[in-house]
This record gives C-alpha cells, structure tokens and sequence, in this order.
C-alpha cells in the first residue's frame, strides 16, 4: 500500500458569515485547488464533511453541487457525517480512498453554515446526536462536560484554574490565527468570573456557533513528486467509538474511542506518544483538552492539568497543543474542524504556520464527535 500525501490546503474565515454552506463549501474547495496547482477535471474523489447542511439550512446534495460549482465532472462523490467529528471522518474517508487505490487525487472539504441560528436552536439541532434517552430529558453536550469536568476536578484535586488556563492559552494562539474566529488574549480572571453555562464550566470553557470551511488535497505519494517537493504525509489513521450512552462507561474521564482510535494511529505510523511535536485536540469545552491529552498518552490519567499547569502545552512548550487556537479560539463549524485541525498540522510541518510556527516533523490530530461517541486520531509526517 502506498503513503498517502497531502499537497494542499486552505481554509476560509472562521465565525459569523454571510455566505450559506454552497459558497463556503466553494470557497474553501477552490482555495484548495490552488494551492494544489490541480485541475479540478483531475479530481477523482470529492468529499464533503458536513454534519448538519439539510437541519442548519435545509440544503441537501451539497458535495453534488460542489462538484458542480468547482468544475470537478465526473468525480465520485460523498457527503460524510459522523456529527462534530465529520471532518475527522472525511479525511480518513479521503486517506482510505487513496491508500486503496481507488482514486489518485481526493479532495476533502469539511464545512458547517450556524449563526444565522440562535444559540438555543443550534444547541438543539447538535443535542439531537445524544441517545434518545438521554435527549428526552434535556441532556445536552454541555451538560456532559460541566458533570464530567466537576468529577474530573474532584478525583484528581485539581485546581478549576487550570481549565481556566487551557482557554487563556487557547485564545492566546488564536491571535496569531488571521483565520480564527476570536483573535483575541482573555485573562484567567476574566475566564474564572464569566457566566456559567454548566457548573463548573463557564462561557469561555465553550467554543462558539461556527462558519466555515477547509479543506486538503490527498493523493499518493508518488503523485506528489509530481505536483510539490513540499508535503505531508499520513502516516497513521484510525478511527473509533465508545458507548453511545454516556452513562455506560466505566470511567467518566476516559473517552475509550479516543484511547483506541490512538492506539490504532499510534501503531500504524510506527510512533509513541513522545514522538509527537505538535497536537490539534478537539477542545469544544475546555476538560475535553485534558481528557485527550491522557487518553492519547501525552499524560497519566488525572495529570494532564499539571502539565498545562507547567506550560508543557504552551506553544514554547515541550509539546505545543492547539497552536491554531483550537476550537475555543478558532472555531468549531462541525463538519469543518477536523479538516482545519489537518490544516494547522499541515501548515506545521511544512513551516507555514507564520507567527505560529513551532518546531515540528510530526504532528497528530483528534476529533471527537458528540461525547467521545465517535473518534478520529491522524498523525502526519514531513514528507520525504
């Protein structure tokens, strides 16, 4: 089996926008194209990652029209929806479709359209992935995340500043992110004295209802010779799921599927935990940064907020996590996010990332959809 590379990217404006999912899906898509210096007749395979285009917008058959609006005719095409790891998923769908041999050139577009919803409206729309018996009773995301970081902070005696902490670093990066949607520092007092959402979670511990789109180009690496001498390469992809009750689990603060998903990375690309330079994690609140950092190996269960304690996380740090400002920062358009977590990597490895460059020839990215439901971990190298 061929090395699968990655010879583009881009990635729109994150935040409140007036174009609908068509045009960012467009946007993005073309964007790519570009920078790929590929002709969109030479696509093979186009996919989309969209979580929730027909509930947000009432828009369906959106990578049909995709293919249309690029000009990519005849290529196959797939809309991928595995909820707020959708992007995740498209692009082990895109690494699957080269390292198969079924397609030669893949493009990937991950891409969500929310603001033009209220807060309460978006909330439901994304609660709507949690099971029925936990839905009927008004459980949402939010509600998993203040129990789960309230037990978290108790079993490991852990300080709620240090939440806090991951947010301010989070929102630090984010400024150097001209993409993101808040490029903006906020101080720990601020974060600690925000109004609760989910106790003891406040506002700044939750990304916000997101615009967007990104994208990546993938083909194998022998075709990459021909189009770059500058690439990436992924190495190691793997996907899994935990319970879809939440309740079920044996250990609240051990996302199984991010534990397996990194296990299968982790021994497909022939690396350890240490091994890593620099980590896209999927931060919608700010425990879950913790929770992956330890179901990933970078920490000891109920240690990961000592290192982020120590700066260990911090962008001059012995392991830099979320340098494009994460899904706090950044952004979190659901069916985007994991395709922009690829792009921040990307960019690393190929010394792109400008004021957020840091040193890295091996980067990873986890996308977590709903609870920890469904994972998906990639870990990519500099090309040779």
């Amino acid at each position: 089996m061929e090395r699968v590379a990655i010879i583009g990217s881009s990635m729109t404006q994150f935040g409140q926008r007036d174009a609908w999912i068509r045009e960012l899906l467009a946007e993005a898509g073309g964007e790519c194209l570009e920078d790929a210096a590929v002709d969109p007749t030479d696509v093979d395979h186009l996919y989309v990652s969209n979580m929730a285009s027909g509930e947000f917008e009432g828009q369906t058959g959106v990578v049909n029209a995709l293919a249309h609006d690029l000009g990519a005719i005849p290529a196959y095409t797939e809309r991928v929806d595995q909820t707020s790891s959708s992007g995740g998923a498209g692009m082990y769908a895109a690494w699957r479709s080269v390292a198969s041999g079924a397609s030669d050139m893949t493009l990937l577009v991950g891409g969500e359209k929310m603001t033009h919803r209220t807060t309460a409206e978006a909330t439901d729309v994304i609660a709507s992935l949690t099971h029925p018996c936990e839905y009927k009773h008004g459980i949402t995301l939010p509600s998993f995340a203040g129990l789960t970081a309230r037990h978290y902070l108790e079993r490991f005696d852990a300080p709620r500043e240090s939440l806090g902490k991951v947010a301010a670093k989070n929102h630090k990066n984010g400024v150097d992110n001209p993409h993101a949607q808040f490029q903006k520092e906020v101080d720990l007092e601020t974060i600690l004295e925000s109004p609760v959402v989910a106790d003891p979670l406040r506002l700044y511990d939750f990304c916000p209802i997101t615009d967007g789109s990104a994208a990546l180009m993938f083909c194998p690496e022998s075709v990459a010779a021909e189009y770059t001498d500058d690439y990436v390469v992924v190495s190691g992809i793997d996907g899994a799921t935990d319970t879809h009750v939440v309740h079920e689990r044996p250990d609240p603060t051990i996302m199984g599927g991010v534990v397996e998903s990194g296990e299968g990375a982790f021994d497909m690309a022939g690396y350890e935990p240490e091994d890593i330079d620099v980590a896209e994690l999927h931060d919608m609140f700010t425990i879950l940064e913790f929770l992956q950092m330890e179901g990933l190996g970078f920490a000891e269960q109920g240690e990961a907020w000592k290192l982020v304690e120590e700066g260990y996380t911090d962008r001059d740090g012995e392991l830099p996590i979320n340098t494009s400002g994460g899904l706090k920062s950044k952004g979190h358009p659901l069916g985007a996010s994991g395709v922009a977590q690829g792009v921040e990597i990307y960019e690393q490895l190929l010394g792109e990332a400008g004021p957020r460059q840091v040193e890295a020839d091996v980067g990873l990215c986890c996308n977590v959809g709903g609870f920890g439901n469904c994972v998906i971990t990639t870990i990519m190298e500099a090309g040779a």
